[in-house]
């Protein structure tokens, strides 16, 4: 009588609906490969139940027809307004971080955010930002950059073009970036492209840090080709850093095939370094950067007609190139081959991630398809990859690459009961990417329900109004 009274309670549990089923829906789950029909109920933000058998909760969700999947992760994301998650969510991302570039203030980003965020983010401490700060001559200005989390830009091009020399100016670099580690940043973001005047040696050093962290360095290389990326992977080797490249097919160009080559056997050596790529032909950044200084035309490979201004759609001439620089703005940089982002989607190791820009409704349209793009038109379309594969480089590949400093991540990017409820549910026939580099920015077309924590933000192809369920994604650095 006694062990029926305490079994009780444990019974009347189970048996409660769940908060939410997704109802016949083709699971796929890429960490154990599961690919079958099930039904998964939703507990408190997790997943409490996946199975064969039908599941009642107080709100069903239908999947039928369609693929179940663990919630697309995007290691490089600079949109972090709602608006800009927006059109992320409608893309299939749950979680969206700021990992290439990084911010100024960990603490005060994340504080931004808090409670008010549509998808999960997170951000590392920024090299190119905290270099600046920690100049001499530009001291005095630093305590007010801090309590401003979104001047990571206006940092990196006010010291572009200054070098650190000094015993002291590396270690005040070496404080700011620690604490942000502490304020829980998820490694160190190096795009020393941006600031030239970073040498070889003070970027060493960087990486001397971070190992003597344990914390992982994201960076986008010097330059584009070979050579840049032989200068990180040679610190990473030298150091023992754990390493992301990002955006492997623009800063690689035609040198990918070796650049794969580069990476795949570092990584047979002992090395831990991984990399991405976006399925977009061209690249975005801003006019006003180092990479359109004197020479970029040589550079680059390519000139002015190459260029498309976001504003406007236009493509540039001489004499607007010149205007605009002026001014300051985003630009689109048509420079890439179809093949090029083939052999990167085909790459086994090669995780798929955005490097979506800062909403703008003429924006790179990597900003609001990647995910959608992949799913169709390399999967479905022309078969560079298998299904399985593609949601793999969305979910359990980025999950892996965060959550040795992370623990959080180690319940994300996976369908396994215990995990965050995290969860795109697509139909495969029909996902595809919408927006376009002549009409800007649109929602991805085939994305049916979005689950954040458990929560609906896209529920049959709409967003949920005033819904915030979004979560920091915190490094444990110190807590170890």
């Amino acid at each position: 009588m006694k062990l029926a009274l305490l079994l009780l309670p444990l019974l009347v549990q189970a048996q409660a609906p769940y908060d939410l089923v997704i109802a016949n829906g083709r699971v796929m789950d890429p960490e154990t490969r599961l690919d079958a029909p099930r039904h998964i109920g939703i507990r408190n933000g997790k997943i409490a139940a996946i199975s064969a058998q039908p599941l009642t909760g107080k709100v069903t969700l239908s999947a039928a027809g369609r693929v179940v999947a663990p919630g697309f992760i995007d290691l490089h994301a600079h949109g972090h307004t709602n608006e800009a998650n927006e059109y992320q969510a409608h893309d299939g991302v749950t979680t969206a971080l700021e990992l290439e570039v990084g911010v100024p203030s960990v603490g005060a980003w994340l504080k931004q955010r808090a409670g008010n965020a549509i998808l999960n983010h997170g951000a590392t401490a920024s090299h190119g930002a905290n270099r600046t700060m920690a100049l001499r001559e530009f001291a005095a200005e630093a305590p007010g950059w801090l309590s401003s989390p979104d001047s990571w830009r206006e940092l990196m091009m006010k010291g572009r073009y200054k070098s650190l020399n000094s015993p002291e100016e590396l270690t005040v670099l070496g404080a700011t970036l620690e604490r942000g580690l502490r304020e829980g940043g998820l490694g160190v973001g190096v795009a020393n492209q941006y600031y030239p005047g970073a040498t070889r040696d003070e970027v060493f050093r960087v990486f001397q840090m971070a190992r003597r962290w344990n914390v992982p360095i994201y960076t986008h290389v010097r330059s584009m080709g070979a050579d840049a990326m032989q200068e990180v992977i040679a610190n990473a080797a030298a150091t023992g850093t754990s390493l992301h490249i990002v955006h492997v097919n623009s800063m690689s160009l035609g040198e990918l095939p070796l650049v794969l080559d580069l990476i795949e056997s570092a990584n047979k050596r002992g090395l831990d370094i991984t990399t991405e790529a976006y399925p977009y032909t061209a690249a975005s950044t801003f006019l006003e950067t180092t990479m359109f200084d004197d020479g970029w035309q040589q550079r680059l490979g390519i000139s002015y007609g190459e260029l498309q201004w976001v504003k406007t759609g236009e493509r540039l001439t001489e004499k607007t190139f010149a205007e605009y620089r002026k001014q300051g703005g985003a630009v689109i940089m048509h420079f890439m081959k179809p093949e090029w982002i083939q052999r990167a989607m085909a790459s086994p190791f090669v995780i798929v991630a955005s490097d979506g820009m800062p909403f703008a409704p003429g924006a790179h349209p990597r900003s609001a398809g990647t995910f959608a793009r992949v799913l169709g038109r390399y999967v479905r379309e022309q078969k560079v990859l298998s299904l399985m594969d593609a949601l793999g480089k969305m979910t359990i590949m980025p999950a892996r690459r965060l959550e040795a400093l992370s623990p959080q991540m180690k319940n994300k990017g996976r369908l396994r009961v215990g995990a965050d409820a995290d969860i795109t549910v697509f139909d495969p026939a029909t996902v595809i990417d919408t927006a376009t580099f002549e009409k800007g920015l649109s929602f991805s077309s085939g994305i049916d329900h979005v689950l954040v924590n458990g929560v609906p933000v896209v529920r049959d192809g709409k967003t949920v109004p005033n819904t915030f369920p979004g979560q920091a994604i915190l490094g444990n650095y110190g807590k170890r």
